[in-house]
């Protein structure tokens, strides 16, 4: 790979700085002008450089399924209907096209990573929409890593088996939704240690105040000696414990190792429909669990499916919402959809830094508040080092 020097970036710090790319990784940072001119340029004045995005949770499976599944605004067990519905006549290309684009409007918004999940559906053929997501898993891998997490409810040992062996990457999950969740939480670690995976589970997507999800999974992994990862997404109901109970709740997940996803989008959305006043927030409780140490991410989750019909694809958007309705800082809220992300994604760290992989995202901004704060500000994507896409806005004023 030939290198490339970056001239003239703005990092996140405010410092301006001229960075070299050489092997896929950042090999030098310097102020602008200091480096020599001896490799093919790029002239990034007026572009704010960032670790590249990663998408931690994204249902590709499902995505822009909004208009034809038919799904009215509801809550979460409105829009299960809804998407199971639909899914009775879902195929396997069906998928494929609609998670091609889904996944192309990820990759320009800043994404080179992606966790999606992937349902067991109904039918005789319940993995046809994980064999058209490793088809893309395939298709895409010099732009964006994609991992895959096969989700279910009740699927059996069998469907899950052939899941993994198929190539997923992950075992989902959704304990809150079982009769017994303290036995599917220990049915999933089972099953993952049994493939060499990790989990990903759906926990506690609900507003009650009684988080059993995320508690069984922390002492479950901590028991077993879990040592393939765990990830808790959603995570809803610890945002609804007074402070003293979340921080507790988030210090045993910390000394678990398990890394939290919040989907501020969608469950803004699905939660809370039912209390018209003083509507709590579908939020997990952000602030206890980074003082806890917990690695969190921020995700978001469903684009424009019966989950969600105003999903953009777009990790900044979701890094606004942390802001606005998880009370992060600028600094925090980017974090959890960059180097946060990928930490609970187990990948290395990437951005404008000596020794990191060169996944960036340069944004047409001077700073943090214009890069979350402006429409559509123009956007270039590298991945390794190799610039993957580029969005350029035109506005006229007439």
């Amino acid at each position: 790979m030939t290198a490339l020097l970056l001239r003239g970036a703005r990092l996140p710090e405010g410092q301006v700085r001229d960075v070299l790319i050489e092997d896929g990784g950042v090999s030098s940072v310097a102020p602008a002008g200091q480096l020599p001119s001896s490799w093919r340029e790029m002239d990034l004045a007026g572009y704010l450089l960032l670790p590249a995005p990663a998408e931690p949770h994204a249902h590709l499976d499902k995505a822009l399924t909004w208009d034809l599944a038919g799904a009215p605004p509801c809550d979460l067990p409105g829009a299960v209907a809804a998407w199971h519905g639909y899914a009775e006549r879902v195929t396997e290309q069906d998928v494929l096209v609609r998670a091609r684009r889904a996944l192309g409007e990820l990759v320009a918004n800043g994404a080179t990573a992606v966790r999606t999940h992937a349902d067991v559906l109904p039918g005789p053929d319940p993995l046809r929409g994980l064999r058209a997501l490793l088809r893309l898993r395939e298709e895409v891998c010099e732009r964006v890593v994609l991992q895959i997490a096969v989700l279910h409810v009740d699927a059996s040992d069998e469907i899950l088996d052939e899941a993994l062996d198929l190539g997923a990457d992950l075992l989902g999950g959704c304990p809150h939704l079982s009769d017994d969740p303290q036995a599917a939480v220990a049915r999933a670690l089972t099953i993952a240690e049994r493939h060499g995976v990790g989990v990903d589970l759906h926990a506690d997507e609900h507003l009650d105040p009684d988080p059993k999800d995320l508690l069984l999974l922390a002492r479950c992994v901590r028991e077993r000696g879990f040592v393939h990862g765990a990830t808790a997404s959603h995570c809803v109901g610890l945002g609804g414990l007074d402070t003293v109970e979340a921080a507790r709740i988030a210090k045993e997940a910390a000394a678990a190792g398990i890394g939290v996803v919040a989907l501020p989008l969608t469950n803004l959305y699905l939660q809370g429909r039912g209390t018209p006043s003083r509507t709590p927030r579908g939020l997990t409780a952000v602030r206890a669990l980074l003082d806890a140490g917990v690695p969190l991410a921020g995700g978001g989750d469903n684009i424009r499916d019966p989950f969600n019909p105003v999903g953009r694809a777009d990790p900044l958007e979701t890094a606004g919402l942390l802001v606005a309705a998880g009370h992060l800082t600028l600094p925090e809220a980017v974090h959890a959809v960059t180097t946060g992300s990928r930490r609970v994604l187990g990948l290395p760290a990437a951005g404008p830094y000596e020794g990191a992989v060169a996944d960036l995202l340069a944004v047409r901004s001077d700073s943090l508040s214009g890069a979350l704060g402006a429409s559509y500000p123009d956007r270039i994507v590298f991945k390794g080092g190799r610039a993957v896409s580029r969005t350029t806005v035109v506005r006229e004023v007439l």
